[in-house]
């Protein structure tokens, strides 16, 4: 196909990658290990490892697991918020030729029911604050090892404040006995005693499950392969070397979840490859603590999503830090909205880069470039050895211009679902493309614009009306915090916009806003009905759940 694109790629991004520059994800590690041993690979709380201790600590986890008779392709669940035990997991876990099960430590005892059964998972590592919901549901899946940690374990003495803390001043750590579970710390010393094998992995070699779909049905795990993850890292470096100064140290704020795709890939792993050190953020609801936190640091990157971004602009010490070394701040998981994005460069100085990926594509397929100065409304180009392909409902591709379902294909392509073949088949064309549900309209020089997902598109009298754009008008109202548009049952135009609006300005009215929306949308566009809320239901990064606010309206008018 024709990649119209390319001619638009920042100077020195290369059309394609190598994905065999790496045979697996050990062989990043163990590079990266090698040539950055004496630098900081991760830091939390004001603890640091390097990457030397990283490399000695993971490799010590990966060989307690195969002393536990762990073999290539045993599933390992992680189920811990961003702490330093997280990547000593993770890299012992591949290091050991085993695959990552990420778990999201705020699920309930039926997700993580599903979540373990499903992936068949027979380890597991988890936070002791959550540690009762694992017990609930242990006896029902295939865990045969639990290891439990604290907060404050990896952190020397200020850990033993921090779990005090959180065990009885603010009594965050409920009681729970999870059957012959040990402590990390005695898993790593046990480890230590062993050698870890150096077992045969390759391209073709499952890395991760990692569950998607938990909004839109049950949760399905997206098989990645290290050649998926490889790939994407070496997609996602490609596009941010040229902006790199090889001679300066890169500082990484991470305050999105690293058992989330996004933070996972672009944060832990790319930045890992140029030797970047990583600043986890435990609690990034915690708006104070994040900006207390990021003060302590002269950061280079800051990744996040459009809530985060928002929240942050409004709190008052965000303005007060210090943006002289940030040259990165890249947003993805939803759609980055254009009165947050010129709220960012007035404050910072840096542009807010939209990038836009699934968890079945590792995650990113496309991304502005980073020296765009002024926001596009678009969420980039198609990135190195992507195809992207816009489709109509038959399966054809439809014109430039024109609305279709963005189509994607490359090395970074999930190869399925795990034990779920009619799933696969649903979103994989014949052609070798992933259907995202997603639609955009490409333009002339290969920019995408998002104009909704399949599902959240609103039919309003035979017109198609799309959240995004609703929301993103009602944001540039001053007296808006937040907002999110979805589509409601109507006897006369069968479905009808109802918005949903989080006050900035407590003094704001809905006569106000349909106002504003009067004077920047069309009639059918319009808003029905407005309802203020204190917030919106978001996922654990922060995106925005237009499905529960639609699924309550539907109980609300049966």
């Amino acid at each position: 196909m024709d990649r119209i694109w390319l001619p638009q790629y920042p100077k020195g991004v290369p059309a394609d990658i190598d994905v065999n520059e790496y045979a697996s994800l050990r062989e990043v590690i163990d590079d990266s290990s090698a040539r950055y041993a004496s630098r900081p690979a991760f830091s939390c709380m004001g603890k640091s490892i390097t990457f030397a201790e990283l490399d000695t600590l993971s490799a010590a986890f990966g060989a307690w697991l195969q002393s536990q008779g762990c073999v290539k392709g045993t599933r390992v669940a992680l189920m811990m918020p961003n702490i330093l035990q997280y990547p000593v997991c993770l890299f012992g876990t591949l290091r050991a030729g085993c695959t990552v099960v990420n778990v999201n430590p705020l699920y309930t005892a039926r997700e993580l029911e599903h979540q373990l059964k499903d992936s068949g998972a027979e380890v597991i590592v988890v936070v002791e604050n959550f540690a009762h919901t694992l017990e609930e549901v242990i006896a029902k899946t295939k865990v045969r090892k639990a290891i439990v940690t604290s907060v404050g374990e990896m952190l020397g003495l200020k850990g033993l404040i921090v779990d005090f803390v959180l065990r009885h001043v603010k009594k965050m750590v409920p009681a729970s006995n999870v059957p012959d579970a040990i402590r990390l710390s005695a898993a790593l010393d046990e480890g230590r005693k062993h050698k870890l094998e150096r077992v045969p992995l390759g391209h073709d070699d499952i890395a991760f499950l990692q569950y998607t779909g938990g909004t839109t049905g049950v949760a399905k795990g997206a098989i990645l392969l290290h050649r998926n993850i490889v790939a994407n890292l070496l997609q996602a470096r490609a596009w941010l070397k040229p902006f790199l100064d090889p001679n300066q140290r890169e500082i990484v704020i991470t305050p999105l979840p690293l058992y989330h795709i996004l933070s996972l890939t672009a944060n832990c792993l790319t930045f890992m490859t140029v030797g970047g050190e990583n600043v986890l953020i435990p609690n990034p609801r915690d708006i104070p603590g994040l900006i207390a936190e990021m003060g302590k640091y002269r950061f280079t990157v800051l990744t996040g999503v459009n809530t985060l971004f928002n929240a942050l602009l409004n709190n008052p010490a965000f303005g007060k830090l210090d943006f002289s070394t940030l040259r990165i701040a890249l947003g993805g998981g939803m759609a980055v909205q254009e009165a947050v994005a010129l709220k960012w460069k007035a404050a910072t100085g840096v542009p807010l880069i939209e990038a836009y990926g699934l968890t079945e594509t590792s995650p990113a397929a496309t991304i502005n470039p980073l020296d765009l100065q002024q926001f596009n409304g678009s969420i980039g180009l198609p990135i190195s050895s992507t195809e992207i392909v816009l489709r109509d409902d038959a399966g054809k591709d439809v014109a430039l211009g024109q609305p279709g379902e963005i189509c994607i294909r490359g090395p970074q392509v999930m190869a399925g679902y795990w034990r779920h073949p009619e799933e696969t088949a649903k979103v994989m064309t014949a052609d070798g493309f992933f259907a995202t549900g997603d639609i955009g309209v490409m333009d002339e020089r290969g920019f995408i614009r998002i104009v909704d997902r399949k599902k959240d598109m609103i039919l309003v009298s035979g017109f198609n009306v799309y959240p995004n754009e609703i929301e993103g008008v009602v944001a540039m109202h001053p007296g808006v915090l937040e907002c999110a548009a979805v589509g409601v049952a109507d006897r006369k135009s069968g479905e009808a916009v109802r918005l949903y609006v989080v006050k900035k300005d407590a003094a704001l009215t809905a006569d106000d806003l349909m106002k504003h929306c009067r004077d920047h949308l069309t009639g059918y566009k319009i808003p029905r009905d407005i309802e203020f809320r204190a917030d919106l239901p978001k996922s654990n990064v922060g995106k925005i759940l237009r499905r529960e606010l639609r699924d309550e309206a539907k109980k609300a008018a049966a």
